[in-house]
């Protein structure tokens, strides 16, 4: 079958058929990520903080505490590091065994991948309702950035730093990347979540993205705050929907709260074929 416009940003986030070849990583009973070979072989040598067994590897079960294990895991992980695993961010993000599970550990956010575990994050549709019809503040991302230079992004984006919940980390992006002051990034309302499961050079992204719609008023103008972002441009959503149907010039995974935000709006008829089978695939269960 030949994929759609919008259809294909969502397969080419989600090219796992499988995790076979992969393998588990646990801590107690939970599984939480999923090794490539080469890195469960580098995790042999940390014997007394990783075990392997014929349900493949976790974490020792002498780490009782969340705080034990993410002090075993920073140790490992700064091992790895510089033997050229993966590049360290500085930055802690939870390990759940769900999006809504416990916290059982927290790991650096540059390890994420390596170890598959699910990343969580905000994505922000800055809109303004306006006599001629939605329009979408869009940003074209640094080309400087290691992850899609240059493409097109949302307002506001940004993983969920460990001990932070959605709504608070969207106020402190919105305001460090966009100059969105608190007292109206707060009044998003959150609208739901797409997730994927993609497999890349750094490892497995099970990413869970949580949606807000925020309604600006026409006289607010976004500018960058940092050096995420080179500029802010206020676009009608149906060019948006354009760029996203027939180019790659948005970030890959934007495409797919782009795509929640067509089917809500109804943009996207979401009672016809192609509509449900767009909503089918946002939701992988990262």
């Amino acid at each position: 079958m030949t994929l759609s416009g919008f259809e294909r940003h969502i397969a080419a986030c989600n090219n796992l058929p499988s995790p076979a070849g992969l393998i588990p990583f646990r801590i107690g009973e939970a599984r939480v990520g999923w090794l490539d070979p080469d890195l469960a072989r580098a995790l042999t040598f940390f014997p007394r903080e990783v075990h392997f067994d014929a349900q493949g590897a976790a974490l020792a079960g002498r780490l009782r505490s969340p705080g034990a294990r993410s002090e075993a895991l920073a140790t490992i992980a700064r091992s790895l590091a510089g033997r050229g695993f993966f590049r360290l961010r500085g930055e802690p993000f939870d390990i759940r065994a769900t999006p809504e599970g416990a916290v059982l550990a927290t790991l650096d956010r540059g390890a994420i991948p390596a170890f598959g575990v699910i990343s969580q994050g905000v994505h922000v549709n800055g809109l303004v309702r306006r006599a001629d019809g939605l329009h979408l503040w869009v940003g074209w991302r640094s080309r400087h950035k290691t992850v899609a230079p240059g493409k097109l992004d949302h307002l506001v984006a940004g993983g969920i730093p460990a001990g932070l919940t959605a709504e608070e980390t969207l106020v402190k992006e919105a305001a460090e990347e966009a100059g969105v002051p608190p007292e109206l990034a707060a009044t998003a309302r959150r609208v739901g979540r797409v997730s994927y499961v993609m497999r890349t050079e750094e490892g497995l992204r099970r990413d869970v993205l949580h949606c807000f719609d925020l309604d600006l008023p026409e006289e607010f103008v976004p500018h960058p705050q940092d050096d995420e972002v080179e500029r802010f441009e206020l676009w009608p959503a149906a060019r948006v929907m354009e760029a996203v149907r027939d180019t790659d010039e948005v970030k890959f995974n934007v495409n797919l709260v782009l795509i929640d935000l067509f089917l809500r709006e109804g943009l996207i008829p979401p009672g016809s074929e192609e509509g449900r089978r767009l909503r089918a695939g946002l939701d992988q269960g990262a």
